[in-house]
């Protein structure tokens, strides 16, 4: 009984190790190594962070059953409440100037900015329960489906942290910064900052490289604080969309129908989420829009619930601002969820 006892407290220390310590995973090694050489990083800080960075395993439990798998009907329900419009009305009112400067420097309508932030993290109210080093790590280390894209994050991550001065990368020899005008850490810690079971942060819920890319100081106190700054968070987001090609008051989407003789047009909605084919083209085939003939659009088909046991589908033709919403989030769901929150939102003004 004791020498069970003995192996078993043994394989609980490895097992604990093994969660709780990164510092030599082999591949936490070799990203040290990298911004050691490039960055100039303080090697004793990075391996600081690993070694008090954790596997999450409900993250990757969360990460194989995605709300956007989900009926049309059943996602909408999540986000299209009554309270999250009127949230998003008040988010408006209490924020109306600065969300009429970002309308004028970027171009991008403040209903839009809204629904984003009500869509990430009810204007604010969620941001988010896990340390974000514990969710990239659990990713870029043990989610090998996605290992690729959260490992080249977690290095952005990294980077962030230090151009930030957020600790243990708040001295000048912390690193080498190639951004250094806009430092935010205020005397943070990096295993203070929560976010996404996918990493991303603040308001409007960037992953670690639309933060260094897309994140500015819109308030002009030479800090890019998208965490607690509501002004920074509503620039960005306006910025974010701007940068990715957002025409003010162009068409999003629209409903459509098909001719009940050209069912066979279903079978080329989803191909695509950036518009590929003219609304002439869409006509042709049997869609039924009012849409300008020469708009570019996408076909995107949803399913509807088929409880009494038929499959219906929801068909909308995507034009390029749907498409850059899904520059935001790549998911056709979450796009038409953004844009009726949007439209819910700016009816109700």
């Amino acid at each position: 009984m004791k020498l069970k006892h003995i192996v078993s407290l043994a394989s609980l220390i490895l097992a604990f190790h093994a969660v709780g310590d990164y510092s030599e995973n082999e591949k936490a090694v070799a990203l040290i190594d990298g911004l050691v050489e490039d960055l100039d990083f303080d090697r004793n800080a990075l391996v600081s962070v690993f070694r008090e960075a954790k596997h999450v395993p409900e993250i990757i439990e969360i990460m194989e059953k995605p709300a956007e798998a989900l009926y049309w009907n059943e996602y909408k329900d999540i986000f299209l409440q009554p309270e999250r419009v009127e949230a998003g009305i008040e988010f408006i009112k209490t924020n109306s100037e600065v969300l009429k400067r970002a309308e004028k420097a970027y171009g991008v309508e403040p209903h839009i900015i809204s629904a984003i932030i009500g869509v990430e993290t009810y204007y604010g109210k969620f941001l988010g329960k896990y340390r974000v080093i514990d969710a990239l790590v659990t990713l870029g280390f043990g989610y090998p489906r996605r290992a690729e894209f959260f490992s080249e994050e977690l290095r952005h991550f990294l980077i962030l942290a230090c151009e930030e001065r957020i600790k243990p990368f708040d001295l000048d020899e912390s690193c080498h910064r190639m951004n250094d005008s806009s430092a935010s850490g205020n005397g943070r810690s990096i295993d203070e900052l929560l976010g996404s079971y996918a990493g991303a942060m603040g308001y409007g819920q960037f992953i670690s490289s639309s933060y260094r890319n897309f994140a500015v100081d819109f308030d002009g106190d030479g800090i890019r604080d998208i965490w607690t700054n509501t002004t920074d968070a509503i620039g960005s987001v306006a910025n974010y969309f701007s940068e990715h090609g957002w025409v003010p008051d162009a068409d999003i989407l629209e409903r459509v129908t098909v001719e009940p003789t050209k069912s066979e047009v279903g079978d080329l909605a989803n191909e695509d989420l950036k518009p590929s084919k003219t609304v002439s083209e869409w006509r042709s085939l049997g869609i039924k829009t009012k849409a300008a003939d020469d708009s570019l659009a996408a076909l995107f088909a949803y399913r509807l619930d088929d409880k009494d046991g038929v499959e219906r589908n929801d068909y909308v033709l995507g034009f390029d601002n749907f498409y850059v919403i899904t520059r935001y989030n790549i998911s056709r769901l979450y796009a038409r969820v953004v844009y009726q929150l949007a439209m819910d939102i700016r009816d109700g003004l």
